[in-house]
């Protein structure tokens, strides 16, 4: 029987689908951010491995395991469920709800950006391009560069609005809530210059139609940096924006106004939907190869 349109023939060290669409991209990393790869047992991902490496012909039977999702395709080794891509959303929801809390303190802005910082340079370090090894020092370059940018912008700029006696305090409180996304996206990108701006003068490998490689090249490190930035502001632009909106008119409804116990909840709900759908967008923007 022939395979449903919907999903290609298996092709063995090639995504499922096309990665020169925008769509076919947004389908390969739902399938590598989906959280139930989480409760993949060891058994089951060994013989998923093995599957593979015994295959030569045919395709896959349905219902096999994507092992990119759970194996880290450089180095082989499992990776630690909580800095998986399939765990970035579980995981990572809490520290949204944490960074998107009302009347924030100083030290509660310090402890959300450094913890969501902390969260992203351990999912960055785990997801890493492992065919030429980076020294720790730089990841922690990088590291370091967006906790201390992170936390600066949101001191910052909630210090600014609380000294601001033009707004109402109704109005100050909304203000403050969309303070965590500037933050946040300036810690992306002082992140990936810090990380990656030795790219710019020796240049990144440039490869054939069959993947040799047939030199360097400087244009190409600075086409990858910009994308990968814009990646990085694009994606908490939902996660941290789009809540705050939802959730000013929520909370003036009878219903949440009657049960402020609630609130939390539904938050929390909020933002693991806006997280849902802002990932694999935000990493289907740009193929991992580009031409």
């Amino acid at each position: 029987m022939a395979e449903p349109a919907e999903y290609p023939p298996f092709q063995l060290g090639k995504p499922r689908f096309q990665q020169t669409s925008f769509y076919g991209r947004f389908r390969h990393f739902l399938d590598i951010v989906d959280p139930r790869t989480l409760f993949v047992t060891e058994s089951r991902l060994k013989e998923a491995v093995q599957l593979l490496e015994d295959y030569k012909h045919g395709t896959l039977p349905p219902g096999v395991t994507n092992k990119e999702a759970i194996i880290h395709p450089d180095t082989n080794e499992k990776i630690f469920m909580p800095f998986r891509m399939s765990g970035y959303i579980p995981f990572g929801t809490p520290i949204v709800v944490g960074l998107l809390l009302p009347n924030q303190t100083l030290v509660s802005t310090v402890f959300w950006q450094w913890l969501n910082q902390s969260h992203n340079a351990c999912v960055n370090y785990a997801n890493r391009n492992a065919t030429k090894p980076s020294p720790t020092s730089k990841f922690i370059q990088g590291y370091l560069g967006a906790v201390i940018s992170a936390v600066s912008i949101a001191v910052g700029l909630n210090v600014l609005v609380q000294r601001a006696n033009k707004f109402t305090p109704a109005t100050r409180l909304l203000i403050q809530r969309f303070v965590p996304f500037p933050a946040v996206a300036s810690a992306n990108i002082c992140n990936v210059v810090l990380m990656r701006h030795t790219e710019l003068e020796e240049g990144i490998d440039v490869l054939d139609s069959n993947g040799n490689i047939v030199g360097s090249s400087r244009i190409a490190a600075k086409h990858a940096l910009i994308e990968t930035a814009l990646t990085r502001v694009v994606l908490p632009m939902p996660i941290l924006v789009l809540p705050p909106m939802i959730m000013s008119i929520l909370e003036k409804t009878s219903l949440l106004r009657s049960r402020p116990r609630m609130v939390l909840p539904v938050q929390g709900l909020v933002c693991l939907a806006a997280f849902g759908l802002a990932l694999p967008l935000a990493i289907s923007l740009f193929p991992q190869m580009s031409e």
